[in-house]
């Protein structure tokens, strides 16, 4: 056996604390519990700011696809980069003035739903769920001779999602009590026409065109500007057993540009 003189190299043991870094100190459970809240809390306000967030469906002017006090889930993604909403969406967009009530734009009471709503947990209200039915420069008709609505003069397919309504004429719905006949746009650069798929229970654009011989109507009230839209509804979420994804109907596939 050699004998080891004073500065003989001899291996480290995981009992030495000699020469080594001393052990990482571990936080206390508390102080751990409260910076993984921190940092949930910060990738919430994120993705609610960039990515997802979550909505109700306020009043009937949306069925028979979505219902009352259906949860939505909405993507902010397909609007980033200058994209813009498309014909056939089904769009959040927030109230562009006087479409809403001030009950109807009223958002949650209570402190925990108010905070749940700054990130993204919990339903917001002053805002107004419809579908796209006319993008920039396009014009709307109401109705052909089979009551379907016309876009750049294409009759729009819409059994698929538009409520089956008796007492409705037409898709278009009726803007004044005594005909079914109206005319939008062009649509302005940087807007919407947007309607509810309930036709005759939706205060759409359609309900805020200027109807005739009506006093105090601002023409264009009836278009959204588009930074006004929040996203695209893409899942309806809850109730579980109706859970949905949600798809651009294929009859806007067939729409000409303005």
């Amino acid at each position: 056996m050699v004998p080891r003189g004073p500065d003989a190299v001899r291996p480290v043991h995981a009992s030495d604390n000699h020469g080594t870094e001393p052990a990482r100190r571990q936080l206390p459970l508390w102080q751990e519990t409260i910076l993984l809240l921190a940092v949930a809390l910060v990738l919430a306000v994120a993705i609610k700011a960039l990515f997802l967030q979550a909505f109700y469906i306020p009043s009937e002017s949306m069925e028979p696809g979505l219902v009352k006090d259906d949860r939505i889930l909405v993507q902010k993604v397909s609007y980033w980069g200058g994209g813009e909403p498309q014909r056939g969406d089904v769009v959040v967009f927030k109230d562009p003035g006087d479409w809403l009530s001030p009950a109807e734009s009223a958002g949650p009471t209570g402190l925990l739903p108010r905070v749940m709503t700054k990130i993204g947990l919990y339903p917001s209200g002053g805002h107004l769920v419809k579908r796209v039915i006319g993008v920039a420069g396009d014009v709307i008709e109401c109705c052909d001779d089979q009551g379907r609505i016309l876009v750049n003069g294409q009759p729009l397919d819409e059994d698929s999602y538009v409520k089956d309504d008796p007492d409705t004429q037409c898709n278009g719905p009726m803007v004044d009590q005594c005909t079914t006949d109206w005319k939008a746009g062009p649509v302005p650069a940087g807007h919407v026409f947007v309607m509810g798929d309930n036709r005759n229970h939706s205060a759409d654009s359609s309900y805020h065109l200027c109807k005739p011989r009506a006093r105090g109507c601002e023409p264009g009230d009836e278009f959204v500007d588009d930074d006004l839209v929040v996203g695209r509804v893409f899942v309806l979420l809850w109730p579980s057993s109706r859970f949905d994804w949600l798809t651009r109907p294929e009859t806007f596939a067939d729409v000409p540009d303005a």
